[in-house]
């Protein structure tokens, strides 16, 4: 499925207030304006964190290894209702309880993201979209961290792992 580059997103401030709204082309054309997104860190009971290989038609890092659930928030809707429509998209996921672990923004070279990251415990079924994803599965948190800087994982995942993740694994 080709990227629709007119989809509308909201423009927010750093506190994740609307203050107008951009296409997703004028969002990702290098002009960094401030835009949400949603990110689930999916853990079974294992503690194994499940990621999916982006696919290759993807705009940004396509067929590298990212977060379980991530996509931007359209324009007129809230952050959880954003993440619940992203999990039942890219995995068919619905029955969940999202914890927010917190807020930061990430910028590349060619956009600039509120980031909203949640995480949950999940044992159920998962049914990848084919369009939004190559693939998926479970990684051991050291098969993740023997993989960090490989070139395996987008800048993004491994950013918020060094920042939010290692935090959240080691208060368990």
């Amino acid at each position: 499925m080709p990227v629709n580059t007119n989809e509308i997103f909201p423009i927010v401030d750093p506190r994740g207030n609307t203050i107008g709204k951009a296409t997703r082309g004028e969002c990702h054309n290098g002009s960094k304006i401030l835009h949400p997104v949603v990110h689930l860190q999916l853990f079974n009971s294992r503690g194994e964190l499940y990621l999916q290989k982006r696919a290759l038609h993807k705009d940004i890092q396509p067929g590298k290894w990212d977060t379980a659930v991530g996509g931007h928030v359209d324009y007129g809707e809230n952050i959880q209702t954003a993440l619940r429509r992203e999990a039942r998209e890219e995995l068919g996921i619905t029955l969940f309880e999202p914890v927010l672990i917190g807020k930061y923004i990430f910028e590349s070279e060619i956009e600039k993201e509120l980031v909203h990251t949640f995480f949950t415990l999940y044992d159920g079924e998962i049914h990848p979209d084919r369009d939004e994803v190559e693939y998926g599965r479970f990684w051991s948190i050291s098969e993740l961290e023997k993989n960090l800087g490989a070139g395996l994982f987008t800048p993004n995942f491994e950013n918020e792992y060094r920042t939010v993740l290692r935090r959240l694994l080691a208060s368990r």
